[in-house]
Protein backbone atom coordinates (compact mmCIF):
# COMPACT_ATOMS: atom_id res chain seq x y z
CA UNK A 1 0.00 0.00 0.00
CA UNK A 2 1.53 3.20 -0.86
CA UNK A 3 0.88 6.17 1.84
CA UNK A 4 1.46 9.91 1.01
CA UNK A 5 3.05 12.13 4.12
CA UNK A 6 2.53 15.11 4.13
CA UNK A 7 3.97 17.95 6.23
CA UNK A 8 3.95 21.31 6.12
CA UNK A 9 6.99 23.46 7.64
CA UNK A 10 7.24 26.92 8.93
CA UNK A 11 10.70 27.37 10.03
CA UNK A 12 11.36 24.04 11.11
CA UNK A 13 14.88 23.53 10.28
CA UNK A 14 15.79 22.75 13.98
CA UNK A 15 13.09 20.15 14.24
CA UNK A 16 12.31 18.56 10.66
CA UNK A 17 15.01 16.70 11.28
CA UNK A 18 14.12 13.94 13.72
CA UNK A 19 10.87 13.87 12.16
CA UNK A 20 12.42 12.82 8.71
CA UNK A 21 14.80 10.47 10.13
CA UNK A 22 12.03 8.44 12.35
CA UNK A 23 10.47 8.82 8.71
CA UNK A 24 12.58 7.46 6.42
CA UNK A 25 15.77 6.09 7.98
CA UNK A 26 14.43 4.21 10.60
CA UNK A 27 15.53 0.48 9.77
CA UNK A 28 11.34 -0.40 8.75
CA UNK A 29 11.29 2.65 6.33
CA UNK A 30 10.52 2.06 3.17
CA UNK A 31 8.97 2.66 -0.64
CA UNK A 32 5.83 2.56 0.10
CA UNK A 33 5.72 5.60 1.65
CA UNK A 34 5.88 9.14 0.21
CA UNK A 35 7.10 11.93 1.95
CA UNK A 36 6.47 15.21 1.07
CA UNK A 37 7.53 18.64 2.83
CA UNK A 38 5.70 21.94 2.07
CA UNK A 39 7.78 24.63 3.22
CA UNK A 40 6.31 27.80 3.04
CA UNK A 41 7.39 31.69 4.08
CA UNK A 42 10.60 30.41 5.35
CA UNK A 43 13.54 32.52 6.53
CA UNK A 44 16.07 29.43 7.71
CA UNK A 45 17.23 26.62 6.21
CA UNK A 46 13.67 24.23 6.29
CA UNK A 47 14.10 23.39 2.39
CA UNK A 48 17.22 22.16 2.69
CA UNK A 49 17.21 20.06 5.92
CA UNK A 50 14.13 18.38 4.25
CA UNK A 51 16.17 17.60 1.28
CA UNK A 52 19.15 16.46 2.55
CA UNK A 53 17.05 13.66 3.69
CA UNK A 54 15.76 13.01 0.32
CA UNK A 55 12.17 13.64 0.51
CA UNK A 56 9.65 15.61 -1.98
CA UNK A 57 9.80 19.18 -0.82
CA UNK A 58 7.47 22.16 -2.39
CA UNK A 59 8.97 25.93 -1.34
CA UNK A 60 5.94 28.29 -1.71
CA UNK A 61 6.96 32.21 -0.85
CA UNK A 62 3.76 32.72 1.69
CA UNK A 63 3.70 31.58 5.31
CA UNK A 64 0.58 30.26 5.48
CA UNK A 65 -0.32 26.32 6.62
CA UNK A 66 -3.12 25.81 4.83
CA UNK A 67 -1.40 27.11 1.62
CA UNK A 68 1.07 24.54 1.86
CA UNK A 69 -1.40 21.92 2.25
CA UNK A 70 -3.24 23.05 -0.39
CA UNK A 71 -0.09 22.60 -2.35
CA UNK A 72 0.89 19.43 -1.07
CA UNK A 73 -2.09 18.03 -2.16
CA UNK A 74 -1.63 19.22 -5.55
CA UNK A 75 1.24 17.68 -6.29
CA UNK A 76 0.22 14.09 -5.11
CA UNK A 77 -2.81 11.88 -5.83
CA UNK A 78 -1.64 8.97 -3.41
CA UNK A 79 -4.23 7.85 -0.62
CA UNK A 80 -4.32 7.07 2.10
CA UNK A 81 -2.96 10.49 3.10
CA UNK A 82 -1.17 11.21 6.31
CA UNK A 83 -1.33 14.63 7.53
CA UNK A 84 1.58 15.08 10.02
CA UNK A 85 2.80 18.27 11.68
CA UNK A 86 6.44 18.98 11.24
CA UNK A 87 7.26 18.86 15.38
CA UNK A 88 5.52 15.29 15.85
CA UNK A 89 7.71 12.40 15.85
CA UNK A 90 5.87 9.46 13.75
CA UNK A 91 7.21 6.13 13.21
CA UNK A 92 6.75 4.08 9.81
CA UNK A 93 4.77 1.65 11.71
CA UNK A 94 2.82 4.27 12.76
CA UNK A 95 1.64 5.64 9.44
CA UNK A 96 1.51 2.21 7.93
CA UNK A 97 -1.33 1.06 10.85
CA UNK A 98 -3.12 4.98 10.51
CA UNK A 99 -3.07 3.57 6.62
CA UNK A 100 -4.57 0.13 7.07
CA UNK A 101 -7.32 1.75 9.73
CA UNK A 102 -8.18 4.59 6.93
CA UNK A 103 -8.49 1.07 4.45
CA UNK A 104 -10.80 -0.81 6.57
CA UNK A 105 -14.66 -0.45 5.27
CA UNK A 106 -16.49 2.53 6.68
CA UNK A 107 -13.16 3.95 8.30
CA UNK A 108 -12.17 7.43 6.89
CA UNK A 109 -10.23 8.68 9.53
CA UNK A 110 -7.76 8.06 11.43
CA UNK A 111 -5.23 9.36 14.31
CA UNK A 112 -2.83 7.83 17.24
CA UNK A 113 -2.67 8.41 20.52
CA UNK A 114 -0.11 12.10 22.01
CA UNK A 115 2.70 10.86 23.64
CA UNK A 116 3.80 14.67 25.22
CA UNK A 117 7.46 15.40 25.91
CA UNK A 118 7.59 17.17 29.12
CA UNK A 119 11.54 17.00 28.95
CA UNK A 120 13.12 20.35 30.15
CA UNK A 121 9.46 22.21 30.50
CA UNK A 122 9.14 24.72 33.54
CA UNK A 123 7.02 23.27 36.28
CA UNK A 124 3.67 25.82 35.15
CA UNK A 125 4.03 23.67 31.57
CA UNK A 126 4.22 20.83 33.28
CA UNK A 127 1.43 21.33 35.65
CA UNK A 128 -1.12 22.93 32.80
CA UNK A 129 -0.34 19.27 30.70
CA UNK A 130 -1.29 17.42 34.04
CA UNK A 131 -4.87 19.09 33.25
CA UNK A 132 -5.01 18.90 29.84
CA UNK A 133 -3.97 14.88 30.03
CA UNK A 134 -7.06 14.68 32.07
CA UNK A 135 -9.49 16.86 29.61
CA UNK A 136 -12.58 14.47 27.75
CA UNK A 137 -12.15 16.94 25.07
CA UNK A 138 -10.05 14.94 22.27
CA UNK A 139 -11.91 11.51 23.03
CA UNK A 140 -13.34 10.44 19.75
CA UNK A 141 -11.47 13.57 18.05
CA UNK A 142 -8.88 13.44 15.54
CA UNK A 143 -7.50 16.88 16.16
CA UNK A 144 -4.73 17.39 18.95
CA UNK A 145 -2.36 14.90 17.95
CA UNK A 146 -0.14 16.41 15.07
CA UNK A 147 -1.57 13.69 12.59
CA UNK A 148 -4.45 12.61 10.59
CA UNK A 149 -4.84 10.23 8.03
CA UNK A 150 -7.31 10.54 5.59
CA UNK A 151 -9.25 7.78 2.75
CA UNK A 152 -10.01 9.03 -0.53
CA UNK A 153 -13.77 9.30 -0.06
CA UNK A 154 -13.49 11.54 2.88
CA UNK A 155 -10.41 14.17 1.31
CA UNK A 156 -13.07 14.41 -1.25
CA UNK A 157 -15.45 16.03 0.90
CA UNK A 158 -13.99 19.27 0.81
CA UNK A 159 -12.02 20.92 -2.25
CA UNK A 160 -9.42 23.02 -0.61
CA UNK A 161 -8.35 23.61 2.89
CA UNK A 162 -10.18 27.38 3.70
CA UNK A 163 -7.87 29.89 4.95
CA UNK A 164 -8.70 29.16 8.13
CA UNK A 165 -6.05 28.22 12.02
CA UNK A 166 -7.74 25.08 12.71
CA UNK A 167 -6.94 22.65 9.61
CA UNK A 168 -6.95 19.68 12.07
CA UNK A 169 -10.76 20.89 13.41
CA UNK A 170 -12.13 20.93 9.77
CA UNK A 171 -10.38 17.45 9.21
CA UNK A 172 -12.14 15.77 12.10
CA UNK A 173 -15.39 17.65 11.04
CA UNK A 174 -15.10 16.15 7.65
CA UNK A 175 -15.01 12.64 9.39
CA UNK A 176 -18.39 11.28 11.46
CA UNK A 177 -18.16 9.63 14.65
CA UNK A 178 -18.11 6.20 13.30
CA UNK A 179 -15.85 6.34 10.85
CA UNK A 180 -13.12 8.24 13.59
CA UNK A 181 -10.17 5.13 14.56
CA UNK A 182 -7.39 5.81 16.74
CA UNK A 183 -4.65 3.09 16.15
CA UNK A 184 -2.45 2.01 19.27
CA UNK A 185 0.52 3.74 18.61
CA UNK A 186 1.65 6.97 19.77
CA UNK A 187 3.07 10.33 18.27
CA UNK A 188 5.67 12.03 20.28
CA UNK A 189 4.85 15.80 20.45
CA UNK A 190 7.32 18.02 21.97
CA UNK A 191 5.90 20.71 24.94
CA UNK A 192 6.32 24.10 24.83
CA UNK A 193 9.50 24.61 27.22
CA UNK A 194 8.23 27.83 28.69
CA UNK A 195 5.35 29.67 29.76
CA UNK A 196 5.51 32.45 27.21
CA UNK A 197 5.56 29.61 24.63
CA UNK A 198 2.49 28.04 25.48
CA UNK A 199 0.55 30.91 26.53
CA UNK A 200 1.51 31.98 22.78
CA UNK A 201 0.20 28.30 21.62
CA UNK A 202 -2.86 28.33 23.81
CA UNK A 203 -3.38 31.88 22.33
CA UNK A 204 -3.62 30.75 18.84
CA UNK A 205 -5.84 27.66 19.62
CA UNK A 206 -7.88 29.08 20.96
CA UNK A 207 -8.21 32.03 18.36
CA UNK A 208 -8.50 29.34 15.86
CA UNK A 209 -11.28 27.35 17.91
CA UNK A 210 -13.63 30.63 17.03
CA UNK A 211 -12.56 31.24 13.74
CA UNK A 212 -13.19 27.47 13.38
CA UNK A 213 -16.86 27.58 14.88
CA UNK A 214 -18.17 31.08 12.90
CA UNK A 215 -16.69 29.48 9.71
CA UNK A 216 -19.15 26.18 10.34
CA UNK A 217 -21.71 28.25 10.58
CA UNK A 218 -21.13 30.39 7.28
CA UNK A 219 -20.02 27.71 5.05
CA UNK A 220 -20.12 24.30 7.21
CA UNK A 221 -23.78 23.38 5.75
CA UNK A 222 -22.47 24.38 2.12
CA UNK A 223 -19.85 21.76 2.61
CA UNK A 224 -22.25 19.29 4.11
CA UNK A 225 -20.50 18.98 7.17
CA UNK A 226 -23.39 19.16 9.20
CA UNK A 227 -21.29 18.22 12.18
CA UNK A 228 -22.23 19.94 15.68
CA UNK A 229 -19.22 22.23 16.61
CA UNK A 230 -20.10 22.22 20.47
CA UNK A 231 -19.19 25.07 22.53
CA UNK A 232 -16.20 25.21 24.68
CA UNK A 233 -16.58 23.29 27.88
CA UNK A 234 -15.09 26.35 30.15
CA UNK A 235 -15.61 24.58 33.55
CA UNK A 236 -14.50 21.00 32.18
CA UNK A 237 -11.40 21.39 33.72
CA UNK A 238 -13.30 21.79 37.70
CA UNK A 239 -16.15 19.07 36.36
CA UNK A 240 -14.05 16.80 34.67
CA UNK A 241 -10.60 16.91 36.19
CA UNK A 242 -10.25 18.68 39.84
CA UNK A 243 -13.67 16.68 40.66
CA UNK A 244 -12.83 13.03 40.08
CA UNK A 245 -8.99 14.20 41.23
CA UNK A 246 -8.56 16.66 43.84
CA UNK A 247 -5.24 16.28 44.22
CA UNK A 248 -4.64 17.78 40.79
CA UNK A 249 -6.53 21.39 42.43
CA UNK A 250 -2.41 22.96 42.43
CA UNK A 251 -2.14 22.08 39.11
CA UNK A 252 -5.93 23.53 37.87
CA UNK A 253 -5.21 27.11 39.57
CA UNK A 254 -2.00 26.98 36.65
CA UNK A 255 -4.06 25.68 34.30
CA UNK A 256 -6.79 28.45 34.59
CA UNK A 257 -3.89 31.49 35.10
CA UNK A 258 -2.64 30.21 31.99
CA UNK A 259 -5.82 30.31 29.89
CA UNK A 260 -6.53 33.42 31.09
CA UNK A 261 -3.13 35.07 29.88
CA UNK A 262 -3.60 33.26 26.74
CA UNK A 263 -6.86 35.34 26.39
CA UNK A 264 -5.95 37.76 27.64
CA UNK A 265 -3.16 38.28 24.76
CA UNK A 266 -5.59 37.06 21.93
CA UNK A 267 -7.14 40.12 22.93
CA UNK A 268 -5.03 42.27 22.50
CA UNK A 269 -4.59 45.03 19.72
CA UNK A 270 -0.80 43.83 19.34
CA UNK A 271 -1.75 39.93 18.88
CA UNK A 272 -2.21 38.00 15.61
CA UNK A 273 -2.41 34.42 15.59
CA UNK A 274 -1.12 34.57 11.68
CA UNK A 275 2.27 36.25 12.76
CA UNK A 276 4.07 32.98 12.14
CA UNK A 277 1.42 29.87 12.23
CA UNK A 278 4.40 27.21 13.17
CA UNK A 279 5.20 25.93 16.94
CA UNK A 280 8.57 28.14 16.66
CA UNK A 281 7.65 32.01 15.21
CA UNK A 282 10.90 33.59 13.78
Amino acid sequence: MQISVVIPAYNEADTIGATLAALVRAPESGSDLEVIVAANGCRDATADVARSYGVDVIEIAEASKTAALNAADTSTATFPRVYLDADAISSPALIRALGEAVSEPRALGATARRDLDLDGCSWPVRAFYRVNAELPAFEGRLFGRGVIALAEEARKRFDQFPDIIADDMLLDAVVAAEEKREVPFAVRVEAPRDTGDLVRRLARAREGNEEFAAWMRAAGESLGLDRDVSEPQRTSWLRDVVARKPRLAPDAAVYVALIARAEQLRRSKSYSARSGWGTRSA
